[in-house]
């Protein structure tokens, strides 16, 4: 990271009459990934393919002053809906230049008069960053939301602090300029503490994720937003049904030696509607949890880290398109569904080791059931090796 001295331009954007000194700290990351897909229907390879994938973010972020931070970032992507959460972009197409796109763009207001301890941001906010994130359950990692949040308990660069941390946070699904639909909108609550017992790391949470009229989400990219004209194609994979998901989550942690950490984790998550409510959903298929075991961090030359979890996530749990999509698992039709995220059962596995400064390789290994299977049975085998530079 580095921090540059900048002046005028963006103290004057941020209405500031006399310039004032900026601090500037860019941060980014290239990811370069091979990745093998293999399915099995009935034990027999029905589909397999490979493919390069490239993944590029470039964000810088300025501390203007004591109140007030902001940042602005660029990743690669698309803007197919049921894709929001990757940010990946597939070699091919005859060496054609990647798309670029603006996946973060925030105002962060801190006031003095609360001793800094609240956060008030404005804008699109990386979910981590914006929430408590133990791991992807409810929310895959690349995802950024839209709207408004407060904290209490995080820093400006968006880590829990010791002690109480408190959050709140409304986004915008869709927006439509029609008076017979309402715009749908995700409404997050969440509370956790953050502490130390006899060396033992813990934070241990709950939250509250509240999505309203999921039925006015298009899946067309270019429908008429005015609501006279057409395009408007209703979200079959949620049609009728509604999400109200309870979550609790947390993890434990400790050293095994002074550079090498342990910790453990886990998240459940309970939608709380039911078919009476809402006629297309499962009252038998509402529960999700993983659970975890991370040894090592990698965050210096020369250091590894492990990985092994454990996944259940059913058909009617949480918001298909907001939790990992790396686990689509389907036969016949499945793997065309942007819903093959749920209804799935199985584990992963990964490495990391930090090569050179800067530089980690790694590999993660899925496999993946359904939970109610297709007459095919089909079984995800899937395998990306990663190398990734930060800077």
């Amino acid at each position: 990271m580095r921090k540059v001295a900048l002046i005028v331009g963006l103290a004057a954007a941020l209405g500031y009459n006399n310039a004032q000194a900026v601090d500037l700290t860019w941060k980014g990351d290239v990811r370069e990934r091979w990745e093998n897909q293999r399915t099995l229907v009935n034990n027999k390879t029905a589909d397999s393919s490979s493919r390069s994938r490239t993944r590029v973010r470039l964000g810088v972020y300025s501390w203007i002053n004591e109140e007030l931070s902001t940042g602005v970032q660029l990743a690669t992507g698309n803007d197919k809906v049921d894709e929001t959460v990757s940010r990946n972009q597939s070699a091919g197409a005859l060496f054609q230049p990647k798309n670029i796109y603006l996946n973060e763009a925030f105002i962060d207001y801190h006031p003095t008069a609360l001793d800094g301890q609240v956060n008030i941001i404005l804008g699109k906010r990386d979910d981590t960053a914006a929430i408590i994130r133990v791991n992807n359950l409810v929310y895959d990692s690349d995802l950024t939301f839209e709207g408004a949040t407060v904290q209490y308990g995080k820093d400006a660069d968006g880590k829990e602090k010791s002690g109480p941390i408190a959050i709140a946070g409304y986004y915008l699904l869709d927006s439509w300029a029609d008076t017979t639909k309402t715009d749908p909108t995700l409404f997050i609550a969440q509370a956790a503490y953050k502490g130390e017992v006899n060396d033992i790391r813990y934070m241990l949470g709950t939250g509250y994720n509240l999505y309203s009229c999921v039925n006015n989400i298009s899946t067309t990219l270019n429908a008429d937003k005015s609501g006279t004209g057409g395009g408007f194609v209703a979200n079959s994979n949620t049609l009728n049904k509604g999400y109200r998901i309870v979550e609790l989550f947390g993890n434990f942690g400790g050293q095994i030696t002074d550079t090498l950490p342990w910790n453990i984790y886990g998240q459940y998550a309970f939608n709380t509607v039911h078919k009476a409510e809402f006629s297309a959903i499962d009252d038998s298929r509402r529960n999700a949890w993983l659970a975890g075991l991370t040894i090592g961090d990698a965050k210096q030359v020369g250091q590894w880290s492990l990985d092994a979890k454990y996944d259940r996530i059913e058909s009617d749990s949480v918001f298909p398109y907001f939790t990992d999509s790396d686990r689509k698992v389907g036969g016949g039709t499945g793997l065309a569904r942007p819903t093959a995220t749920v209804n799935v059962k199985g584990f992963e596995v990964a490495m990391t080791y930090h090569l050179v400064q800067n530089m980690t390789i790694g590999a993660r290994y899925y496999c993946y059931n359904e939970i109610d299977k297709e007459k095919t049975n089909p079984t995800l085998h899937q395998l990306q090796a990663d190398v990734v530079v930060k800077f």
